[in-house]
């Protein structure tokens, strides 16, 4: 199951990918927002990142105008690994390399085409784990060591 939400400024490329979604018979919930309607991101976001943290899916899909915005909200649940790309190569990256758990991507910075060659790149990809599962480790440390304390000394 994956969980997917935008704000205003990328429903139109959520609407795209979920049609991608639905000819892969892929499971999905759509959390939001359901019209063009101006809405805050971060409760779009928050959303999603909150199903993938808790393990209730396992992975997400965001979308708001650059995909900034919904990055810094996602990154900031533990285990979470938000990845915003704009080419195929970081979207195969994002889930070889750094086994990003949700994409996000930019309605005013990309076209419903290259949000579905993203997607379907990123959802293709295979973690390659080794060496960079120790990279991984060291960010769920740190993860760890903050939630912990509330702060990184």
């Amino acid at each position: 199951m994956i969980a997917l939400a935008s704000d205003h400024g990328g429903l139109l490329l959520k609407e795209a990918v979920k049609e991608l979604l639905r000819e892969r018979g892929i499971p999905f919930e759509d959390c939001g927002t359901e019209n063009g309607d101006s809405v805050d991101y971060p409760d779009y976001g928050e959303k999603v990142a909150r199903k993938v943290a808790a393990g209730a899916v396992e992975k997400g899909i965001l979308f708001c105008g650059t995909g900034i915005g919904m990055s810094i909200v996602a990154n900031k649940f533990p285990h979470v690994r938000a990845a915003l790309v704009t080419d195929p190569f970081m979207a195969r990256m994002a889930k070889e390399h750094n086994n990003a758990n949700i994409l996000v991507l930019g309605g005013r910075v990309l076209d419903e085409h290259q949000a579905r060659e993203m997607v379907a790149t990123w959802l293709d990809a295979t973690y390659e784990g080794g060496r960079h599962q120790g990279r991984l480790d060291k960010i769920a440390a740190l993860e760890k060591e903050i939630y912990k304390t509330g702060t990184r000394d």
